[in-house]
């Protein structure tokens, strides 16, 4: 089915968010958007409501539409759907078709490339695609556009962290250990593996808005 405008230049800025250049309390500006987009007031209002209902933004009233804070709440929330979604993919991992597989191990390989450059943004949004690449091994449409909306609320979550670099360098390693687990057919150390791995990152972000005050 074919989108709408209004979905169109909502798929936008949620990409804007989950690649980082819209951070938590970024007020959007309707002028300024709708040059950049190339679309009318009534288009943008449209797709700030859709996002709305993603929990990606707000709307403040007599103050305007902001990109939101994510909650204490909101990161245990999150991180107890990618557990379901994710590892309904690691299960699927033996049978799931080459390239599904491949993409895994490429996200993988884009990370560490990343990292060596120094580019810490973007070792971050590999490390959303490799997540996305785990839930996509279930080979289900509505499993990949929930993970589309909860990465996006994700790269909001990763904004607590004071350090990128130290926040994502530990996982580097462990996406490695991931991927060669589920490349040896072994569904069920990486299912274990991926558990203690998100709930030692939902932990890292909990501690850091604790000691931020949030």
């Amino acid at each position: 089915m074919a989108r709408s405008t209004a979905q169109r230049v909502a798929m936008a800025l949620r990409e804007r968010i989950e690649g980082g250049e819209l951070p938590p309390g970024t007020q959007l500006s309707e002028e300024a958007l709708g040059r950049d987009l190339e679309v009318s007031r009534n288009t943008l209002r449209e797709a700030f409501r859709l996002l709305v209902h993603e929990s990606l933004v707000e709307h403040l009233l007599n103050r305007g539409v902001f990109v939101r804070v994510p909650t204490a709440a909101d990161v245990t929330d999150v991180y107890r759907m990618r557990t379901a979604l994710e590892t309904a993919g690691v299960r699927a991992a033996a049978t799931a078709p080459a390239p599904l597989r491949a993409a895994v191990a490429a996200s993988v390989d884009e990370g560490e490339r990343a990292a060596a450059e120094g580019d810490w943004r973007q070792v971050g949004s590999a490390d959303l695609r490799f997540h996305r690449a785990l839930a996509a091994l279930a080979g289900s449409p509505r499993i990949d556009a929930a993970m589309d909306r909860l990465m996006a609320e994700l790269r909001l979550a990763f904004h607590a962290m004071p350090s990128p670099h130290r926040f994502h360098q530990p996982f580097l390693q462990r996406n490695r250990v991931l991927a060669g687990l589920l490349e040896g057919n072994e569904s069920a150390r990486a299912e274990a593996e991926l558990i203690t791995y998100l709930d030692d990152a939902r932990e890292l972000i909990l501690d850091a808005m604790r000691e931020a005050g949030r």
